[in-house]
């Protein structure tokens, strides 16, 4: 394995560079016979594209996917999908001042130590691009778990850097560029007006859910659900954290308030809490799938760092180009496409072991 494939059963093998001419995946083992046509992959990738708004990266993306493979008559063949996105708006002359140095917090260092060079051109294979086709994907296993279950996938912006966001509605979400839960983001351009004055960055914490799961998905002991989360959100670039549930808030809360009490209500089992996160060993309870996520500050930025170059003479780094201030910004439907492409691999595992009997809350 050389980790560039996510998933077993739904096995999504991701392609290409950040300036390259193209990016894409190819998405092995979806189910056959379900409909699929672009349409029904590119809202997510338009949520998601570059450029939307003054407060992240100006390089201006379509993002228009192209389905090559796998579907015939509008309708999946159980083939191999391959999805193809063009890049046409690179800039690499942008990155002509650092082919030789180490941007401090990128992976520029770790890649030329482990491979002997790197494509310095937007980070290359390491850049934040590469998540496009992920939620391409995660579209795809969006819509096959939405028709088999019900099962629906959201995510908003929790905290900008220092501002915490309460939350209000998820109506709020797509009613701004941060998809914050509220109404009032003012505070959230400020921070961002002031970073990019200053050619700083900041870091951000995010929620995504998964609601109207069905019970019983995940594996014991190394194949747990939660544990795939976990593995999944860390394979996003940038991202240095991972709760499931109360995560961390745990550590205070006493066992008679953390475990959460069941009672029958209009005939089914009911959860009066949900600190588990929507797992219990390892397993799926049939709550909602909570997860949160932080994001480390963009490393790319235009303030000076202190650094070596390839030779180890110390350099000072300038990043130049277009680059988010807050890499957090977009982000959400990253972590949706993520956690629904974990649900669909633990869904198709467990029709293979126990057929369809899942049960449903």
């Amino acid at each position: 394995m050389s980790g560039n494939t996510f998933g077993n059963l739904f096995a999504v093998t991701n392609f290409g560079e950040s300036h390259g001419p193209a990016i894409g995946c190819v998405i092995d083992g979806c189910p056959p016979g379900m409909a699929l046509c672009e349409a029904d992959i590119q809202g997510d990738l338009d949520r998601r594209r570059p450029g939307t708004s003054k407060y992240v990266t100006q390089r201006n993306e379509p993002d228009q996917v192209q389905i090559l493979s796998g579907v015939y008559e509008g309708k999946t063949t159980g083939t191999p999908i391959a999805l193809l996105i063009y890049n046409t708006d690179q800039r690499s002359k942008d990155y002509g001042n650092i082919l030789q140095s180490f941007r401090p917090g990128h992976a520029d260092f770790t890649y030329f130590n482990k491979y002997g060079l790197r494509d310095p051109r937007g980070g290359g294979r390491s850049s934040a691009r590469l998540t496009a086709p992920m939620v391409a994907a995660g579209a795809v296993a969006k819509k096959w778990l939405f028709e088999k279950y019900g099962t629906t996938f959201k995510g908003c912006m929790t905290q900008l850097g220092d501002v915490h966001i309460p939350f209000e509605s998820w109506e709020h979400v797509s009613a701004n560029p941060f998809y914050a839960p509220a109404a009032d983001v003012s505070a959230l351009e400020a921070l961002m007006d002031g970073l990019r004055k200053a050619g700083d960055s900041c870091g951000a914490r995010l929620r995504v859910v998964a609601s109207r799961m069905p019970v019983g998905l995940g594996q014991p002991l190394f194949d747990k659900l939660d544990a795939d989360i976990a593995y999944a959100m860390m394979g996003v670039n940038a991202v240095k954290g991972v709760e499931i549930g109360a995560g961390f808030a745990a550590v205070a809360q006493r066992g008679t308030t953390h475990g959460d009490e069941i009672e029958m209500k209009d005939g089914k089992p009911h959860f009066k809490t949900n600190n588990a996160g929507g797992v219990l060993g390892g397993i799926s309870t049939g709550q909602d799938l909570e997860v949160s996520v932080a994001i480390k500050p963009t490393s790319s930025i235009l303030s000076p760092k202190q650094s070596i170059d390839t030779q180890g003479n110390a350099v000072e780094v300038v990043t130049k180009g277009r680059h988010d201030p807050c890499v957090g910004i977009r982000a959400t439907p990253i972590l949706e496409a993520m956690l629904a492409l974990v649900v669909m691999e633990h869904a198709l595992q467990h029709r293979a072991q126990c057929g369809e009997a899942v049960g449903k809350q």
